[in-house]
């Protein structure tokens, strides 16, 4: 018996020396070396301050700027999560004024508003939809080309000068077929800020 459990208390300290301390940091030290900004969390700097990352969404609210997806938490980093609504829900479509919560019906009207549109005009499903995380950092090229308008008029600009920042903050589907292409709000936001 005695044999038996120095045995298991030798194997248990081996596994954990391997598996909770060897193998985490080999994993570190391979990922720091081939790819050393995603290991750091794809942070974006500038003048050596820390703006975000290019992996979690950001509030704008301004209309000088692309607005992100809406978020259930708030896009708080530490509470990433989604609305766990169904679509046929009630509460998804019309909202819950008790709670303050918008339905796809209010944001609409809000992405309406914010960028005179008329009252039933279409508008991409990602700017009435929360994404599962709630910190999604990308929005459709149909949602960006819908804001460049107000965001012209707001800086003073030519729309062309907003559509290239789109055009230069759009990442493709990835490996070249899965997903859709889609920009990067913060870094269209911050083209936008270095070029006008």
């Amino acid at each position: 018996m005695n044999r038996t459990m120095w045995t298991s208390v030798r194997v248990a300290i081996v596994l954990t020396v391997l598996t909770g301390i060897l193998y985490p940091l080999v994993v570190w030290g391979v990922g720091r070396v081939l790819f050393p900004s995603q290991a750091c969390g794809s942070l974006i700097t500038r003048d050596g301050h820390v703006l975000g990352s290019r992996l979690i969404a950001q509030a704008f609210h301004s209309p000088r700027y692309f607005h992100p997806r809406p978020s259930a938490t708030n896009y708080d980093g530490a509470n990433s999560g989604g609305t766990n609504l169904s679509p046929t829900s009630a509460s998804l479509v019309h909202g819950d004024p008790a709670s303050g919560f918008l339905g796809v019906e209010q944001l609409a009207e809000l992405v309406r508003k914010e960028n005179n549109l008329a009252p039933n005009a279409p508008v991409p499903v990602d700017a009435v939809t929360r994404s599962g995380s709630g910190l999604d950092p990308a929005i459709s090229i149909a949602y960006a080309n819908l804001q460049a308008p107000r965001i012209a008029r707001a800086r003073s600009v030519r729309l062309t000068a907003v559509q290239e920042c789109i055009s230069r903050a759009t990442t493709g589907r990835f490996l070249g077929v899965f997903g859709e292409p889609c920009v990067n709000v913060l870094k269209a936001n911050l083209l936008l800020d270095n070029t006008m």
